[in-house]
């Protein structure tokens, strides 16, 4: 499909969404600016799914999905901000706005004591939410007697209690159902595989573009003007860039935890929108088919594509056998560059003017905490005969798929099956060649 085509697919998938711009939808909604800090609840799937094909049932789920939310990785996350705000209270510079952020984060610092990088407890009912809904959603496969679950996970700690949250709620829901958890390194290589030199390559050359948006998207005077008292003491003490950076991604993350700090009203619209665009162009310029990067980006992914093929062909062929799912679970960088290697609804864009990027590509539609992604695959009922279906679900909503569908959302697996096989092979070719 030639770059035109696919862009005009993306905008005609977007539906009633494309009716609001980015940043009407950031202001009817702030928190979707905290990009892969999106709390998954806060955006839920209401579209009712499209019924099945007439003669047709569900009869296998392969998944990927993303742990629920946790608190930020680096000590560094939260210590940066506090130890620039806690130096400028030591030198009488904060205003009372000031001395009110820096009682926030004071407040919060404690619960993130030995945590960082945890799940947790918004993050957990993410996924019993999701695990509950698997099982409404598709009661042919998860609810069906002795039914066999494959779920497996990366060997990070807040992966795995996810993947149990999911798994607790789908034993709830069958005490029949045989689920077969595993948790080794042995799995990394496609539940969380490493960038190839050629896209650590590709990664570079959009360094540079990444950090021009940071600079130009980060507009700070106002918020420092707010902050401190003594703008001269900031411009020779503070990386005002880098500190409402910092900020606003404590900001963004706040809303992985129950509780009532917050620090999204520090910030303007214009700001909480700026702030985001920035995040979404870097996000895109590492994991989507982004020209800047050579479009190769998604390519992350192939082993897991491989993966999630290839068990499909020891079931699919047999049609006949019992319903079964395949549960992965691991990580944001993985999710997105899959839906993008999938081209899922408008993920597989390719866009020339970063500019404009979010007229089309918006990534608190990819990647929130717990984001998953659900191919489920339809068999003729007994006794009727026909081609494997298969539809496509991105964060619980219906999505289209790189091929001629056969009715709605439905589209021939042995068509996405070639089209995909053939993709891979064409960069494999091209990777050969450099």
């Amino acid at each position: 499909m030639n770059r035109i085509a696919l862009l005009a697919l993306c905008l005609l998938c977007c539906g009633a969404a494309a009716a609001q711009t980015a940043q009407e939808e950031l202001r009817a909604n702030r928190y979707l600016s905290g990009s892969n800090y999106l709390d998954y609840d806060r955006q839920k799937a209401t579209a009712p799914l499209t019924p099945a094909p007439k003669g047709y049932e569900p009869f296998y789920m392969s998944h990927y999905g993303r742990h629920g939310s946790r608190w930020l990785i680096a000590e560094g996350d939260y210590q940066s901000p506090l130890s620039t705000l806690r130096d400028a209270r030591q030198a009488g510079k904060l205003t009372a706005e000031g001395e009110a952020v820096l009682k926030k984060l004071e407040d919060f610092h404690p619960t993130t004591i030995k945590r960082l990088g945890e799940l947790t407890t918004v993050g957990e009912r993410q996924h019993h939410g999701i695990g509950s809904r698997l099982a409404r959603n598709f009661p042919e496969i998860f609810k069906a007697k002795g039914v066999s679950i494959d779920a497996r996970s990366t060997v990070v700690i807040r992966c795995i209690l996810s993947m149990e949250a999911e798994c607790e709620e789908l034993a709830a829901a069958n005490p029949t159902a045989r689920i077969h958890n595993d948790v080794s390194e042995s799995l990394q290589y496609y539940l969380n595989q490493d960038w190839s030199d050629r896209l650590r390559r590709a990664s570079r050359q959009g360094r540079g573009l990444r950090s021009e948006y940071e600079r130009k998207l980060t507009k700070p005077q106002r918020l420092m003007e707010a902050l401190f008292n003594d703008q001269q003491w900031v411009y020779d003490n503070v990386r005002a860039g880098q500190l409402m950076r910092q900020l606003f991604e404590v900001a963004a993350n706040m809303q992985s935890h129950d509780t009532d700090i917050e620090l999204y009203s520090h910030f303007t619209e214009e700001e909480i929108y700026q702030q985001w665009k920035q995040r979404n162009i870097g996000w895109y310029l590492d994991y989507g088919h982004a020209p800047q990067t050579g479009a190769v980006m998604p390519f992350s992914q192939i082993n897991l594509l491989r993966n999630i093929i290839e068990t499909a062909d020891t079931i699919v062929p047999s049609n006949a056998q019992r319903p079964q799912a395949t549960l992965r679970f691991g990580h944001e960088v993985c999710v997105m560059p899959l839906a993008c290697l999938l081209e899922l609804g408008q993920c597989g864009a390719q866009v020339e003017n970063l500019d404009t990027l979010d007229r089309v590509w918006r990534n608190y539609r990819i990647f929130p905490m717990a984001c998953n992604v659900q191919l489920v695959f339809y068999r003729p009922k007994k006794g009727k005969t026909g081609d494997i279906l298969v539809k496509a679900l991105l964060n619980e909503r219906e999505v289209t798929m790189p091929a001629k569908p056969v009715s709605g959302p439905y589209y021939r697996w042995d068509d996405l099956r070639q089209y995909y096989l053939d993709k891979m092979e064409r960069f494999h070719n091209n990777n050969n060649h450099l």
